[in-house]
């Protein structure tokens, strides 16, 4: 059996954001998981582990209700790692109103304040998790994904499939509904003509052959293209080799239907190579 490092990914972040999926979908792509680990039985956790080939790959759900023991997480992390497992920190936030929203929904009471409002237990919570953020591999932001893009979305992350190279996403959105918090790379694409202003485009997405035509047509789109091509080659490679596992190119327009959403796709294509994992997300696509 072997004693080597395990792949731990660590899920955290707001109650409310998501962390249930997303330990669901890591369990459904062959992880181990643990949902609220007391981050100071992990030490023990990798322990035992390391006695098992079926404990290669683990994830557990760490959250604000540690309590005192949450302040201890950034110090259990790094030991982990100089131990010699690859551990991953994966933060899911979301807007105060999507909380609030969700919340209503299910009529639960917020965890750190059972007996004050939804809102005052959101506001302890951000403070609490503080520090974890800051020390976090990756941000998603929720608001905007269902439970079925969420759990799209974390697969794609932490695929088994083995590969020397990073995971890339690439990422279409629209400006008026925020840049994604986890794009590591932010290209802005509204210097392009709007197919939206065009009549007979306007109802369409840059899925749909005439816009994406409209769009990469242009002289000055190929360009474009072609120099962001070659500035993803240049930093691939350096990103891998300070430690990035996988990485998002987020490209946007004003509402994430037209421009961005052609030229992503395009994009995708041009940077498709064997042995490297490119996903494709729309974000704002479906968005009114």
């Amino acid at each position: 059996m072997s004693t080597g490092g395990r792949h731990i990914v660590v899920i955290t972040g707001m109650s409310g954001s998501g962390k249930s999926t997303a330990i669901r979908a890591l369990e459904d792509a062959g992880f181990f998981c643990i949902d609220n680990l007391p981050v100071v039985l992990l030490p023990k956790l990798t322990e035992l582990a390391s006695h098992g080939e079926e404990f290669l790959r683990l994830a557990l759900v760490i959250d604000a209700r540690e309590g005192i023991f949450l302040k201890e997480a950034p110090r259990y992390l790094e030991e982990a790692r100089r131990s010699g497992h690859q551990v991953e920190v994966l933060f899911l936030d979301s807007s105060d109103d999507s909380l609030l929203r969700r919340f209503s929904e299910t009529r639960r009471r917020h965890p750190l304040a059972p007996q004050g409002s939804v809102e005052e237990g959101i506001a302890r919570e951000r403070n609490a998790l503080r520090d974890l953020r800051e020390l976090a591999d990756q941000v998603i932001d929720t608001s905007p994904l269902n439970v079925h893009d969420l759990k799209r979305m974390v697969q794609s992350r932490f695929s088994p499939e083995p590969s020397n190279q990073p995971s890339i996403s690439v990422m279409s959105f629209g400006y008026r509904y925020g840049v994604p918090p986890q794009a590591d790379l932010v290209l802005d694409v509204r210097f392009l003509p709007n197919p939206y202003f065009v009549p007979e485009l306007k109802g369409l997405t840059g899925r749909d052959p005439r816009v994406a035509s409209y769009v990469l047509d242009r002289p000055e789109t190929k360009e474009f293209l072609e120099k962001t091509v070659d500035l993803c080659r240049f930093l691939f490679p350096r990103y891998q080799r300070e430690g990035k596992a996988y990485l998002t190119v987020a490209l946007g327009c004003t509402g994430g239907k037209h421009r961005s959403v052609a030229i992503a796709a395009e994009l995708v294509k041009r940077l498709a190579t064997p042995g490297m994992p490119i996903h494709l997300w729309d974000r704002d696509i479906e968005k009114e």
